[in-house]
């Protein structure tokens, strides 16, 4: 007899704990939001509805700025972030939501529902609290 398959949605493991920044904001001021939350990546804000969200994270940060000797308090998120992200819906089986991260090298990903974020998912979410239900429900 085949076992039922085990389904582990992104809403079981999406963090709900995320930060947010505009676009018109300066790397210094996404650099003190990242320190004070002790995170890497910041969502964008839309600036409308018909606008989408951005994202962006330390690499970028280091990327664009730092290599390129720019001065933080000179240069606005919307420069140099990442727009439009990918994202996932909350009822998303993690085998596919990881097999999206592997596709495209992602480091985070928004969980929207009816056009808001929700939550965010990472690959450590994806494997370290995703397989650990798994394997306490089998």
């Amino acid at each position: 007899m085949i076992e039922p398959r085990i389904v582990i949605r992104v809403k079981d493991v999406m963090k709900t704990d995320f930060g947010t920044i505009d676009g018109i904001a300066t790397v210094e001021d996404a650099l003190k939001k990242m320190k004070a939350l002790k995170t890497a990546v910041l969502v964008v804000n839309k600036r409308h509805d018909d606008d989408e969200y951005g994202m962006i994270n330390s690499g970028d940060i280091a990327r664009h700025v730092l290599a390129k000797d720019r001065a933080p308090n000179r240069v606005n998120v919307y420069e140099i972030m990442s727009k439009p992200v990918i994202s996932v819906r909350p009822d998303m089986d993690i085998r596919y939501c990881s097999r999206l991260f592997a596709d495209y090298n992602l480091v985070r990903a928004p969980v929207i529902e009816n056009g808001k974020i929700i939550g965010m998912v990472s690959p450590n979410s994806l494997v370290l609290d995703g397989m650990y239900k798994a394997c306490k429900i089998s």
